[in-house]
């Protein structure tokens, strides 16, 4: 079983990076296909197949859906790189446990909950803390990109751009997704990732909406990521007691920590 969820991992990798420039250069067309030269089907004798850049065009209409931007449909859990992580210095508020370890932890978390969530529809969700610039949002982002190429349904969606949205309704005359629509389709999509749930402007309003998504996921059971450079504490003085309540109930906790922002080092890198 976990070599044939290796080699479909693989292809979808394969047809990830094909769909990514499919979207890049052309997302409506096909027709510069080498292979179907724009029929879609490659004809082998009396038989005929999907050629392979439908399959990838079909994928990239599903990160469209998923809202993944461009960027992140490069992270990958092949990709993720351990070495940003120390393994002397320790992280006091997870255990007492170095860098490298509550990465290691984190990465085999996020794994499992794709493996459970191709098994079940009602995945125990995660919680993905730590600071600025220590992984969150890239295994965030692997995760929703190998559910979409197994054809699971996912909204990623960055939470301060969620809540703007929602209010963007009440002044727009007409067009667009509606406030209701905006917040069913948080609330019942198959996996739902919420992407920096931060240190924000929290009113009244935008707690309520918070908790009425987390209140409903909870409810149905229904598998969601959340990453934050919040801790418990400060997120239950953010968001309030009950919010805080059906994160702790709705997903398994995780730490990430990094001596400094990966993003930062991995920039100076290049260079």
């Amino acid at each position: 079983m976990e070599e044939l969820r290796t080699q479909l991992r693989r292809g979808i990798e394969d047809l990830r990076r094909g769909a990514t420039q499919i979207d890049k250069f052309s997302p409506e067309s096909t027709d510069g296909c080498p292979e179907c030269h724009g029929r879609g089907l490659v004809l082998t004798g009396d038989e005929a197949r999907q050629c392979r850049c439908m399959q990838q065009k079909i994928l990239s209409n599903r990160f469209r859906h998923a809202n993944i931007a461009m960027l992140m449909r490069q992270f990958s859990f092949s990709e993720f790189e351990f070495k940003y992580y120390s393994k002397q210095l320790r992280d006091d508020s997870a255990v007492n446990i170095t860098y490298y370890e509550t990465a290691q932890r984190a990465f085999n978390a996020a794994r499992r909950f794709v493996r459970e969530c191709l098994e079940s529809e009602h995945a125990r969700g995660l919680l993905l803390s730590g600071p600025v610039g220590c992984g969150k949002t890239y295994l965030a982002g692997a995760i929703a990109n190998e559910l979409v190429g197994y054809g699971i349904e996912v909204l990623f969606t960055v939470v301060p751009d969620l809540l703007d949205e929602i209010r963007s309704t009440y002044d727009r005359q007409e067009g667009g997704q509606s406030e209701i629509e905006l917040l069913e389709a948080a609330r019942k999509v198959g996996v739902l990732i919420l992407d920096d749930l931060g240190a924000h402007n929290y009113t009244e309003w935008t707690r309520n909406k918070l908790y009425s998504i987390l209140n409903f996921r909870l409810i149905h059971q229904l598998p969601t990521v959340i990453t934050t450079n919040l801790t418990l504490q400060e997120l239950d003085s953010y968001l309030g007691e009950r919010t805080t309540s059906r994160i702790v109930q709705l997903c398994r906790a995780y730490r990430l920590a990094a001596e400094r922002d990966i993003r930062l080092v991995k920039s100076q890198e290049s260079r």
